[in-house]
């Protein structure tokens, strides 16, 4: 599999990344309410956001991107694909705190305090949509090759 020489798996991708950018709507916006609205620290604001955006990612690949990927059973492909998930949620976070700590020392000394949105808010953003691209490469591939390798 090739994506660059490969026209359908080019367009596989091109489709997982399009759902992988539906589900950083959905990660940042729940991310953003519940770390606004409760007591909730960023961290676990992160995991509660991950969860649903792995949910809506599961269902626009399995129908969208891959919909010739129906010799697994539905809760067997939600299994492993859960499964790889939460293998990329470990890798977030592992890596949220010390990618926060860098960024919210940069973002505390260039933004104003008074600014729309806080230092914190703009570092804890600027953290999860890193997190968002690395998880990502892990997700298509680990996925790929083993939740949707029923696929030509």
């Amino acid at each position: 599999m090739n994506i660059l020489t490969n026209r359908v798996e080019r367009t596989r991708f091109l489709k997982f990344g399009f759902v992988g950018l539906i589900g950083a709507i959905i990660d940042f916006g729940i991310f953003n309410l519940v770390s606004s609205l409760t007591p909730l620290s960023a961290l676990v604001a992160s995991i509660i956001s991950f969860v649903a955006a792995v949910l809506s990612n599961f269902l626009w690949n399995r129908y969208w991107t891959y919909p010739d990927s129906r010799l697994k059973a539905f809760a067997n492909q939600l299994t492993q694909f859960v499964i790889v998930s939460v293998v990329g949620l470990i890798i977030r976070v592992i890596l949220f705190t010390p990618i926060e700590s860098i960024i919210l020392q940069f973002t505390n000394r260039i933004i104003d305090p008074q600014f729309i949105f806080s230092p914190q808010i703009i570092g804890h953003n600027i953290t999860l949509a890193i997190l968002i691209v690395i998880v990502m490469f892990w997700n298509f591939f680990a996925n790929r090759y083993w939740t949707y390798n029923d696929v030509k």
